[in-house]
């Protein structure tokens, strides 16, 4: 019997809840609607702006998205959404790029110190020449 009384007041306070998200999201929608009627036709996206619209609208589903989506057409902000993906999953993280791997910054200057105290050197006439080339 109490476990009755528990999930009714459970209910009621979830539905409160829900009732009040509701009334949230129509209001912002009558809001945006009408801050959109007061813009310019065509509003320019960044890329960070177009991936979070792609993620919430996958989400939502193509007969949502029709209803509530007004910046641009539901199948536009799903192709966003697969570009995204696209860009995620394509190899570039582990690609490897070419040429010869760098060296660590102590060996590099423990290099060009020898360089410089061996004034007989090679190496320290090429650096003198890199020196007076990027003056």
């Amino acid at each position: 019997m109490k476990e009755n009384k528990w999930m009714r007041l459970l209910a009621y306070v979830t539905g409160l809840v829900n009732q009040d998200l509701l009334l949230q999201n129509e209001y912002l929608a009558a809001e945006n609607r009408i801050l959109r009627a007061h813009l310019p036709t065509r509003l320019c996206l960044s890329d960070p702006e177009r991936s979070t619209l792609a993620e919430i609208g996958k989400r939502l589903g193509r007969q949502v998205l029709a209803r509530v989506a007004c910046v641009a057409k539901p199948e536009t902000i799903l192709a966003w959404y697969r570009k995204l993906i696209a860009r995620k999953f394509d190899g570039s993280r582990h690609r490897r790029y070419p040429g010869r791997p760098r060296i660590e910054p102590k060996l590099e200057a423990l290099i060009v110190q020898m360089a410089k105290e061996n004034s007989g050197c090679r190496v320290r006439k090429s650096l003198e020449e890199e020196e007076l080339m990027t003056s």
